[in-house]
């Protein structure tokens, strides 16, 4: 007869202690990774059969995919500022990377184009409540490790609400490349050799330990930034070999590349040092999962993944395709602003769970701060919404996103501006004031320009976007006195019938079983890996 009291009291007990565990939980921690130029075909949980990436297939596979999740601008610096303030490009005015020339200043690059790029803020504005800033006004620890590119000194991330700052200063790249030493301000060398994205976890982690809610009663908030995947391409000689073993099983095509209008265009994934470098972030991508299940945090810590940009497939270093999508980073096409965008929240993601609804950057700001009980500051992230009814399997009403880019990519992309809605897609030119309408829905690789068969919806869309980007006091490009249709001719058949033989050339030397970068692997020796 007293076996049934006891069993009544044990689950008592049991709910007792569950409930205290719960509520010790409080507000849930944040780990936001921003990849550097990963494209939205560069994971294998995306589609890519070249690159590998587990540990972040995992985030996706454990929560919810955003199948039209885009970065809010084409290159890097104008996207992060999203990110920060949840504002779209022409309002918070950094429209290009920082440090790219604009004005006279851009014949420098003797690029002999018809316009002349327009001013643009140099950096974040400090009047801004950015979203680490917002996030401490909740009770928050925040934490950035990795690529910054927001602005000189004055206007780093312990500027703008980051309470530790490990790597992040002026530079848009890793000027000493992906191994010690990394002649950086902002972080210490560490021995010959050692891997740059390993180390920016390895920090990571070391914050997540010394700042454990378990112990400090504070939630914390981690932005890790890589500088991956961004140029210079550097791997292992053991990363190397292993894709290019895996490029050679695969099949070689005899041809990589076709002309875009500026620049050749990669078409094929079998670059096997970017694979070696898409490798190791995602390796360090492990290193802060396993440490966040290791000190039983992974049930109360949010983990975002995305990227800045799409994938280089002109310019810089020409490294991945993001076909089906068209183009790449600096493009005005989908594989210059469609990204990977993932987002795993304990007890609410399904694991795996794909969501149609087009969202940005901008929309990470307003989302954190509801998830962790904050209140919203419409009058901060503009342009950006809590995507949190989505999450919970509601609805949100149609809006449209706005991209402006009022400058030439390095990568071969034009002066242009966007707006999506729904299914469609409206590009404007400047050079030209021509525009073209995609259905997106229908030709994800906007093969079909359908502006003239839909005059009604260019119309439409056409008003919606030039109605905001007058209501933010958007800069324009100006025509060049100076252009010279000759010289734009000539650059054109550089690249045409020298670049991309050149392209060609340096692919099968990459590929072939005798390559060797710099005798050292570019400083990569003196570690195992």
């Amino acid at each position: 007869m007293l076996r049934p009291y006891i069993s009544i009291l044990t689950v008592l007990m049991v709910l007792t202690v569950s409930c205290q565990k719960q509520e010790s939980k409080g507000q849930p921690n944040i780990v936001f990774i921003l990849a550097d130029d990963l494209g939205y075909m560069d994971l294998s949980c995306m589609g890519s059969t070249y690159y590998e990436t587990p540990n972040i297939d995992r985030i996706a596979d454990q929560g919810t995919i955003f199948t039209n999740g885009y970065a809010a601008s084409r290159v890097c610096s104008p996207s992060r500022a999203s990110i920060m303030s949840g504002k779209f490009t022409a309002r918070h005015d950094i429209t290009v990377h920082i440090g790219s020339p604009a004005g006279e200043a851009w014949r420098t690059r003797n690029r002999f184009t018809k316009l002349l790029p327009a001013e643009y803020t140099h950096n974040l504005p400090k009047d801004y409540i950015t979203m680490p800033e917002a996030l401490k006004q909740q009770g928050y620890r925040t934490f950035f490790a990795g690529k910054w590119h927001l602005g000189d000194k004055g206007s780093w991330p312990e500027d703008h609400g980051f309470d530790i700052n490990v790597g992040g200063w002026t530079s848009g790249g890793p000027r000493g490349g992906y191994f010690s030493p990394y002649d950086n301000p902002n972080l210490e060398n560490g021995k010959d050799g050692e891997n740059l994205s390993h180390r920016l976890a390895k920090e990571t982690v070391n914050f997540i330990q010394e700042n454990n809610p378990q112990k400090t009663g504070k939630p914390f908030f981690a932005y890790l930034s890589f500088y991956a995947v961004h140029s210079p391409i550097q791997t292992t000689e053991k990363k190397w070999k292993k894709y290019r073993d895996k490029a050679q099983q695969q099949g070689i095509a005899e041809s990589a590349f076709s002309m875009g209008k500026f620049l050749p265009i990669r078409q094929v994934q079998d670059n096997p040092v970017y694979a070696g470098l898409v490798e190791q972030m995602d390796e360090a991508v492990g290193q802060v999962l396993s440490a966040l299940d290791e000190m039983e945090l992974e049930e109360n810590t949010i983990v975002v993944f995305t990227s800045d940009n799409g994938g280089v497939a002109a310019g810089d270093n020409f490294s991945t395709s993001n076909k089906p999508l068209r183009a790449g980073k600096g493009y005005q096409f989908e594989g210059g602003i469609r990204e990977p965008y993932f987002i795993k929240i304990p007890g609410l993601s399904k694991g795996g769970e794909k969501i149609d609804y087009p969202v940005s950057g901008t929309d990470f700001y307003p989302t954190f701060l509801e998830l962790v009980g904050g209140e919203q500051l419409p009058q901060e992230h503009n342009d950006g919404i809590s995507l949190l009814p989505l999450l919970k399997g509601e609805t949100l009403n149609e809006r449209a996103l706005i991209w402006h880019f009022p400058h030439y990519g390095n990568q071969g992309g034009e002066p242009s501006s966007i707006i999506r809605r729904g299914d469609w897609k409206l590009i404007h030119y400047y050079e030209d004031g021509r525009k073209e309408l995609y259905n997106l829905s229908k030709d994800l690789s906007e093969t079909t320009d359908l502006a003239s068969d839909y005059p009604d919806k260019v119309q439409e869309l056409n008003k919606e976007l030039f109605d905001y980007l007058t209501k933010v006091g958007a800069k324009y490009a100006e025509p060049d006195p100076e252009y010279s249709e000759v010289k734009a001719r000539e650059f054109l058949n550089k690249m045409e019938y020298e670049k991309m033989p050149a392209l060609e050339k340096q692919r099968m030397e990459m590929l072939s079983n005798d390559f060797d970068p710099n005798n050292n692997w570019w400083g990569s020796t003196p570690t195992t890996d």
